[in-house]
């Protein structure tokens, strides 16, 4: 079995609003729906099958509602509900069950699967699973991890049809890689690759990020960890909120250039 990158959570204040200024960088994006049992909404930009999620509050009180699942991604809300910013991303898996039940052996707590859903705009039901995981001194929350109820190829040929995905105004963009800043990369790195079961890249240096970086290879987008080697992003970041995603990194371009908005980094490159 093997996972493949689904979406990075990107909070913010106002999706719908926030939408206007990821058109502006040249990125379709689309409306999508809400989450009544989460009291989230959300606006979507696809690259392929790998997708942005910007989500916000309409429900303050569902989200302060205890969770009976420790690790959610409203738990990772809550803990933070008044800053932009990546929050966490989704791992797509064909056997959410058949996961469950190694990261159990790996000695995580596990909660899940459970049946979730959510009404389009259109009024159309979408409907999935989702996995939560993680361990009680780990101070970086893991993926969670994604179950849909159709395959990848109808669930493309959906998406198309309904102009959810569509061309980027930008280039022919993909979504190459997100990445974290971290305490430790080699520390982090050889956790989660255990955790995962997923081969690490050489380390490098990023001088824009004034940062070391590790690479851990994905289908549909790479996981990315730096840890600074000077002033920079990286330890900006570190100092003011902590481990966390910060940097979505996309390939095929017309221009290269790192656009800081809504709290985080989105990088352009050819």
């Amino acid at each position: 079995m093997s996972f493949q990158f689904d979406h990075i959570v990107h909070f913010v204040h106002q999706p719908l609003e926030a939408m206007k200024l990821i058109q502006k960088m040249g990125l379709h994006v689309v409306e999508g729906g809400r989450h009544d049992h989460l009291g989230t909404y959300n606006a979507l930009s696809y690259f392929d099958l790998s997708y942005i999620e910007l989500i916000g509050i309409f429900d303050q009180q569902l989200i302060d509602t205890p969770d009976r699942e420790k690790y959610s991604l409203k738990e990772t809300i809550r803990r933070n509900p008044h800053t932009n910013g990546l929050r966490r991303i989704a791992l797509r898996s064909s056997d959410l069950e058949a996961e469950a039940e190694r990261f159990r052996r790996l000695g995580l707590e596990v909660y899940g699967p459970s049946p979730l859903s959510r009404r389009r705009p259109d009024g159309s039901l979408l409907s999935w699973k989702l996995l939560f995981v993680g361990k009680s001194d780990e101070t970086l929350d893991l993926p969670f991890f994604i179950e849909w109820q159709e395959s990848d190829k109808d669930r493309r040929q959906d998406l198309t049809q309904r102009t959810i995905m569509a061309n980027h105004p930008r280039g022919n963009l993909s979504l190459s890689a997100v990445g974290y800043a971290v305490k430790d990369v080699e520390k982090t790195i050889h956790t989660w690759a255990n955790y995962l079961d997923i081969k690490m890249e050489t380390p490098f240096n990023d001088e824009k990020l004034k940062a070391r970086g590790r690479k851990l290879k994905l289908e549909g987008g790479d996981i990315v960890f730096y840890s600074p080697i000077g002033n920079g992003i990286v330890s900006d970041i570190l100092n003011r909120r902590g481990e966390t995603p910060f940097l979505i990194t996309f390939s095929g371009s017309e221009q290269e250039e790192d656009i800081q908005t809504l709290g985080a980094t989105y990088r352009f490159t050819k």
